[in-house]
């Protein structure tokens, strides 16, 4: 796979080329911002800088082509080449109608060279060259004959017995796999046949061979014993599925990451010297050198210079505002009075979380088993690397599940960040102590797309995977209860129906709640009487006020899931007011590379001419409506064709809210944002940007109108909130939009608004330290008190 390139060269780059393609160029039909912008980028390409949106500048910078790279020996297979002639075709089609627009905007030069080849230039540069044409689906006549190789799924004595049948006939076997040692050593143990782990396969293997490599392949293949009896198998065939390497990504600089909320105007909160106002940054002479310094405002004009290298001791000030808070004055001692009475406050509230914890340690549940051969073999069968924060919220709730007091977590990951994976390791240690699990979801859509994943993941294993929802027919659902009934379900994915009265269990063991906060007061009672039974696993991406308090309040443990997935990268998201040439020009980008997008417009009643529009807007687009109104089996039509790249455009409403998992739908366009609230935005704009490919969400508002100066503050925080893992700080700007109200009863939330969120939680886990000290039970040297995280509030890590 040949990517762009994203570097620029000076060196490579031939400057009097360039120069006279741009004295080509007319931009006097440009806006002067457009203009602005295309000379300060033009500057940047000469200087050997990078610009933001490289691929537009293509025709200025690119030389080669694709075959100077390729050797002049080369084979070249054209798979179906007249479909290949004519995608082409097509996207030269969509560039020149997103060149004619951006022209008539006023966006564009005239005369602006082609970030891409045409394809008769494409084709000429490859005239010459050896190549082999498959016209249609392959087949004999074309010289290849492969065919899907034979899955065992970790049963390694028909492996072996398979193997040895292989050999015996002549055939090649070569084995690819993450666990080659062990795997020659099983072929060894079963089959008798010793065969030593290769670095490298440097020569075609012999006839009755067999050949063991380290590696990873996304699948492996057969050919026939006329075409030379190769037998190829990967983790993919052994164990169930492959697991990919990825290269890892540096974590970033926590130093930068908080500067960067810093802005000017903005409250801060000096641990030692009180709640200020951000004025901005000065650089000053310290013992002859040059440092940087914070420049924080206190009341009555007094200023306090903070160097950068004592940023541990400030944090920004997250609290309600109902009204903003009163500013220190420097010199007196108005600050520890005020800390002392938060201490006083915050040592009570330590007191009643401890005695709450302490009754939950005398309850009995279940105590499950350690992990069985199975469970190590389901976890290696995952396709990617696990992130340091996945395994250890892994291990935290497994190590809760084998306890016995009821487990009650709380695991807070970002929208992707493979929460889904430790909710199926955990339903797997329970059926395998031979108990049941339900798994509460909100959205029909994503109970489908959860049993979808569940039933592929445990195909391997004697498990039955069933789905409660309205996608199902009455008949089905009553074979569903009567399963769970007597025992014969052991793992149940269904939404609300989960919890109405006619739902019995014959013994279950775990609930799992996917986004608790979408559920009613109704429902929650029912969960509250669960949990005095069974173990209780939440997930969340943004937890609402009432779930980080629970989490906050020790009433529940908590997980925090901070590390981004590999290759993952941030959504880039823009604001503006309607416009169909916005509207166009997003949509035709993502179809130019092969993509998806969600239109979301939340009515029902104007969804259909919307989507009308939409196709008169881009009619090269496939577009199709999903709402929740539909019957259950035109939803589900719909929704598994979006899934299987038959529609461009899914005109929807918020039914794609929670966990939907698309990886190549990266544009997402939201009508009327103002309307939706910020944790809501969040976690749509989650719904993109989940594979490897830049991901863009547009936030429309409607023309010419003014909207409220809440939604204003919310559409300014999720710009602002634009880097990976900001779900906290989405969940803690929400709540300092609506206001905490008597969340944490009325002394706390006055509390809080006096010294700020992360101060408050750090004085509280220093309170929760010092009882138990007094009480004899020092707390280990790996949960002593430390400066909270900026992302996590998270208490529980202390209170135990």
């Amino acid at each position: 796979t040949v990517f762009p390139a994203s570097e620029i060269l000076p060196s490579l780059v031939d400057m009097d080329r360039v120069s006279q393609l741009i004295h080509r160029m007319d931009s006097s039909r440009c806006t002067p911002a457009a203009r602005a912008r295309f000379e300060e980028e033009i500057a940047s390409i000469h200087s050997g800088q990078g610009v933001e949106e490289l691929s537009l500048y293509n025709g200025l910078l690119n030389r080669g082509r694709l075959a100077d790279h390729l050797p002049a020996n080369g084979l070249l297979v054209f798979d179906r080449e007249g479909e290949i002639e004519s995608e082409a075709m097509e996207i030269a089609d969509r560039t020149e109608q997103l060149r004619t627009a951006r022209e008539g905007r006023g966006d564009l030069p005239t005369n602006f060279p082609s970030p891409q080849l045409s394809w008769s230039e494409y084709r000429s540069s490859l005239e010459g060259r050896p190549r082999l044409l498959i016209e249609g689906w392959a087949s004999e006549s074309d010289g290849f004959d492969f065919q899907p190789a034979p899955s065992y799924y970790g049963r390694q004595g028909q492996l072996a017995g398979d193997v040895r049948q292989m050999l015996g006939e002549g055939r090649r076997v070569v084995v690819v796999s993450r666990h080659a040692q062990r795997l020659s050593e099983v072929l060894a143990e079963e089959a008798g046949m010793g065969a030593a782990v290769l670095p490298s396969l440097d020569f075609p293997p012999g006839p009755g061979s067999l050949s063991v490599l380290t590696g990873s392949l996304r699948e492996g293949w057969t050919l026939p014993l006329a075409s030379g009896g190769l037998v190829l198998l990967s983790d993919s065939e052994i164990f169930g599925t492959a697991k990919e390497r990825r290269p890892r990504l540096r974590t970033p600089v926590k130093r930068e990451a908080f500067l960067s909320e810093l802005i000017p105007g903005g409250y801060v909160v000096h641990v030692d010297h009180g709640v200020a106002r951000f004025a901005g940054a000065e650089q000053m002479e310290s013992g002859g050198e040059q440092k940087e310094y914070l420049v924080l405002e206190y009341a009555e004009r007094d200023k306090l210079y903070v160097p950068t290298e004592h940023l541990d001791r400030v944090s920004p000030y997250l609290a309600p505002n109902d009204h903003p808070p009163n500013l220190t004055r420097l010199g007196t001692a108005e600050w520890t009075r005020v800390k002392e009475r938060v201490k006083h406050s915050a040592r009570e509230l330590a007191q009643e979380l401890l005695d709450m914890y302490a009754s939950r340690q005398v309850a009995e549940g279940h105590a499950f088993s350690m992990d069985s051969p199975w469970q190590r073999e389901l976890e290696d069968s995952f396709p990617y690397e696990e992130t340091p924060d996945q395994k250890r919220t892994i291990e935290e709730v497994k190590q809760e599940m084998e306890e016995v007091r009821p487990m009650d977590r709380l695991v807070c990951g970002d929208v992707g960040y493979g929460k889904t994976e430790i909710a199926l390791r955990a339903a797997f240690k329970t059926v395998s102590d031979g108990m049941q699990v339900g798994l509460l979801v909100p959205t029909t859509v994503l109970a489908q797309q959860h049993y979808s994943t569940f039933s592929e993941r445990l195909s391997p294993f004697p498990m039955r995977v069933e789905v409660l929802s309205r996608f199902r027919t009455r008949r089905e659902q009553q074979e569903v209860i009567e399963g769970l009934k007597l025992g014969t379900v052991d793992i149940v994915i269904g939404t609300h129906r989960l919890l109405q009265k006619d739902v019995m269990f014959k013994n279950l063991g775990l609930v799992v709640v996917d986004e608790e906060q979408r559920f009613g007061v109704a429902h929650k009672e029912r969960l509250k009487r669960m949990r005095r039974e069974v173990d209780i696993l939440t997930l969340s991406a943004t937890p609402i006020p009432r779930t980080l308090y629970m989490g906050l309040s020790g009433i529940r443990d908590m997980s925090t899931m901070e590390t981004p997935p590999e290759e993952r990268m941030p959504v880039k998201t823009y604001v503006s007011e309607h416009s169909d040439d916005v509207i166009k020009e997003a949509i035709l980008r993502e179809l130019e590379r092969g993509g998806q997008a969600f239109f979301l417009h939340n009515r029902v009643q104007t969804i259909r001419r919307v989507a009308y529009d939409l196709g008169q807007l881009v009619p090269q687009a496939r577009i199709a409506i999903g709402h929740g109104r539909m019957s259950e089996g035109e939803l589900e039509e719909v929704m598994v064709a979006f899934t299987q790249g038959e529609i461009d455009v899914l005109v929807c409403t918020t039914i794609i809210e929670s966990g939907l998992d698309i990886p190549n739908a990266n544009t997402l366009i939201i009508d009327r944002a103002d309307r939706f609230g910020l944790s809501q935005l969040y976690q749509l704009r989650g719904r993109v940007g989940r594979g490897s490919h830049r991901a863009y969400t547009y936030l429309l508002v409607p023309r010419g109108r003014r909207i409220t100066e809440a939604a204003g503050k919310r559409l300014k925080a999720i710009l602002e909130a634009a880097e990976l893992g900001a779900g906290f700080r989405i969940a803690m700007r929400d709540l300092e939009i609506r206001g905490a109200g008597n969340i944490l009863g009325p002394e706390q939330s006055g509390n809080v608004h006096a010294v700020g969120f992360e101060l408050y939680s750090q004085i509280l886990n220093e309170a929760v330290a010092e009882i138990k000290s007094e009480e004899g039970n020092p707390m280990p040297a790996e949960d002593s008190p430390q400066s909270v995280s900026r992302v996590s509030l998270s208490l529980s890590a202390h209170i135990p």
